[in-house]
């Protein structure tokens, strides 16, 4: 009885060290969104990643604002043991080497335990690229009825522009200048961005908001307008999910690979801009990638594009090799 007694004063005292510590993870996620001013998409990966450190945590007895650094390992391990990928660890790992880097910052400890900890080793992959005629055939499904030609527009910007859906999914209509012929994008950390359309995303976006767009537009109830670029049929804002949802039936309707996601698109227009002569920085603009590091991984493909371009049209691309040299000298 007395064991359990003198137990109890400790097990009270690592409860409140959690539920402190776990107010400070709140606090880090409320510095991420306005500090930071990290996207809500983002915000809530790392809110979800340290839930589930923070229920470790908890239930393994350890004390999170004194954890050690073999304890750390310990934890990225399980996620291991379980099959998860090598970038789902890598995400949980940034996500508490953000979380104890600001608590150092702001004074809450001392040490950062997960400063030694290195990154499992991720093998570099290629991004998926559609060609020419993946492109035709996704553009051909496109009908002449409302939610077509809305179709069409969406995905002609998306393959002019080099967006992220989620940007596509926040454009109002006056983003679009077609005076200017360019649209404005907002990215990650609400960074804005001006990005240049050809003639062809401009032709069928005017059509889309002269024809399709006021007639999505009425399925709204009255005194709701918005200002929403791309609308779904209840007239309300097609969120990132919903493009998603179409872009991946379009490409069902063209027998395309399923691996061919609206991202595939994004790598598309940099390996054509690449291909076609750009320079890297100009390309890391239009995407609006925060390192140029991201985007070199597109001068890959662009290299490979130019030397399956070559093979294809050079004349000698399909001559021998060097034939094997005869030895004509006369015997002696």
């Amino acid at each position: 009885m007395g064991d359990v007694e003198t137990q109890n004063p400790r097990a009270e005292e690592r409860r409140a060290k959690q539920d402190e510590f776990e107010a400070h993870v709140e606090e880090f996620t409320r510095y991420l969104a306005t500090v930071r001013n990290l996207s809500p998409n983002t915000v809530r990966a790392y809110d979800t990643d340290l839930r589930a450190y923070c229920a470790w945590t908890r239930r393994e007895g350890i004390e999170p604002l004194a954890v050690t650094h073999r304890e750390l390992r310990s934890y990225l391990a399980e996620f291991s043991r379980a099959g998860y990928s090598t970038r789902t660890v890598n995400r949980h790992l940034s996500a508490i080497r953000d979380l104890y880097k600001w608590f150092v910052a702001e004074g809450i400890t001392e040490a950062d335990p997960a400063d030694a900890l290195a990154s499992p080793k991720m093998a570099r992959s290629l991004p998926v690229i559609m060609t020419d005629e993946d492109v035709t055939s996704l553009l051909a499904t496109c009908d002449g009825s409302v939610e077509g030609i809305r179709d069409r527009a969406f995905l002609e910007l998306l393959y002019a522009s080099g967006s992220r859906i989620s940007e596509v999914s926040g454009l109002d209509v006056d983003s679009v200048d077609f005076r200017g012929r360019q649209v404005r994008l907002f990215g990650k950390g609400s960074k804005e961005r001006i990005v240049p359309l050809y003639d062809s995303a401009l032709d069928w976006l005017r059509r889309y908001l002269d024809q399709s767009r006021p007639a999505l537009a009425s399925a709204k109830k009255a005194g709701r307008s918005t200002r929403a670029l791309f609308l779904s049929t209840r007239g309300s804002r097609m969120s990132a999910d919903a493009l998603r949802t179409c872009f991946e039936s379009h490409v069902s309707m063209a027998g395309l690979d399923a691996s061919i996601t609206p991202h595939a698109m994004r790598h598309t227009f940099a390996t054509e801009l690449l291909s076609g002569g750009a320079d890297l920085r100009t390309v890391q603009e239009l995407l609006g990638h925060e390192s140029l590091s991201t985007t070199q991984i597109y001068t890959h493909l662009s290299v490979d594009r130019l030397k399956q371009a070559t093979r294809q049209a050079h004349p000698r691309a399909d001559a021998g090799g060097v034939e094997e040299k005869t030895d004509h000298t006369p015997s002696t």
